[in-house]
């Protein structure tokens, strides 16, 4: 580390990306210091669903790539991190979304994802609990699940990284100026603190997305594989109003995880019984049973999302020195090792192991300027 530096990189943000990031640059040597303002995130407020998602070719070469390393790092997890490969089981209610099944599976299969169309007959064999009258499914067998705020602990627990809770107030290329005025200095500075980003660069095209998720009491073995609806693919992922779909997650400890909400135009943290009502609603015409049981807890959290759905990773065209992983919307626990990845092949000038013009800041914030 240079003298008179506080480390070689700052990452600005603990949640799962600048975690991610943090570990990628530590284990490539570097001391790296990770600035947190402890403010609520969304790893902490996220489901931890780790799917391959095809809406575009750069997301399902982004979320593949991502999904076979979080299959590497799984073998080195701690229980605590409570990682599963449960698979996605996507519910086609009609014959027009059982075709959106088709398409997805033969797409998936093209690149190489193991995944297998489900009739409804044997719909209920898998999971019992779904109503009756269901067209059929496609379940993609390798999606998983893990809990994302220990995951991002376990990252962060390394030599060559030392946590500072600490709120930013600025960013000037590869140095910050924190609240209390004081300047520190590096050789990178990497901004991965979700829809707080905008407050240091309100240039970045990022508008926060609020969701709901709620989650019930211990229930073992009632259901098996996460269950989304194929409406959410045109419903909740692509709506520009509020919106609801099923996304219902069992956990390792028996308890389900039930989604998802997207509102626009509210930074407003508070539960809304409306949008929860709307949402459970979902859920239960997939799965009736779910209106018998007790949920202990609802919350809300932010997504902070792009104008194209895909994150900005890579280096600030007009703030030199200033690296971007922000933008991730509802993928970036699934997508934190290929957006590391990403970010370390680019600040160490090496060959990137996936294409990453897709994800470039410059599409949004134009191309480097030059002195």
């Amino acid at each position: 580390m240079t003298q008179g530096l506080a480390a070689d990189v700052i990452v600005v943000g603990a949640g799962i990306i600048g975690a991610a990031c943090a570990q990628a640059l530590a284990r490539r040597g570097l001391d790296v210091l990770v600035l947190d303002a402890g403010l609520p995130g969304a790893t902490a407020a996220g489901m931890g669903h780790l799917l391959v998602l095809d809406d575009n070719p750069a997301e399902l070469a982004l979320s593949q790539y991502s999904l076979q390393r979080w299959r590497d790092i799984a073998r080195n997890l701690p229980e605590g991190c409570a990682y599963r490969s449960n698979g996605t089981l996507w519910l086609a209610a009609n014959a027009e979304e059982m075709a959106v099944a088709e398409h997805k599976h033969a797409n998936l299969r093209a690149h190489g994802v193991i995944c297998q169309l489900v009739g409804a007959p044997r719909l209920r064999e898998r999971e019992p609990l779904l109503r009756e009258g269901l067209e059929g499914g496609l379940l993609i067998e390798d999606d998983g699940i893990l809990y994302a705020p220990a995951t991002a602990r376990w990252m962060l627990d390394q030599p060559r990284i030392r946590q500072r809770q600490a709120r930013v107030a600025e960013v000037d290329g590869a140095r910050v100026r924190l609240d209390d005025g004081q300047w520190l200095a590096a050789t990178a500075v990497v901004l991965a603190n979700g829809i707080q980003a905008t407050e240091l660069c309100p240039e970045l095209p990022i508008q926060p997305k609020k969701g709901h998720l709620l989650i019930t009491d211990r229930y073992p073995g009632q259901v098996t594989h996460t269950l989304v609806e194929l409406g959410y693919v045109t419903s909740a992922h692509n709506a520009s109003g509020p919106s609801a779909a099923c996304n219902i997650q069992p956990r390792p400890t028996g308890q389900l995880f039930i989604g998802a909400s997207r509102q626009f135009g509210t930074t407003d943290p508070q539960v809304e019984g409306w949008m929860l009502a709307r949402m459970l609603k979902r859920a239960t015409e997939y799965v009736p049973a779910l209106a018998q049981l007790n949920a202990i807890r609802a919350w809300t959290g932010f997504r902070a999302a792009s104008p194209d759905g895909l994150p900005l990773v890579g280096q600030h065209p007009q703030r030199p020195g200033l690296w971007l992983a922000v933008g991730h919307e509802g993928l970036g626990v699934t997508t934190a090792p290929a957006t590391a990845d990403l970010l370390v092949a680019q600040l160490f000038d090496e060959h990137p192991p996936l294409a990453a013009q897709a994800y470039l800041p410059q599409r949004f914030l134009g191309e480097p300027t030059h002195a």
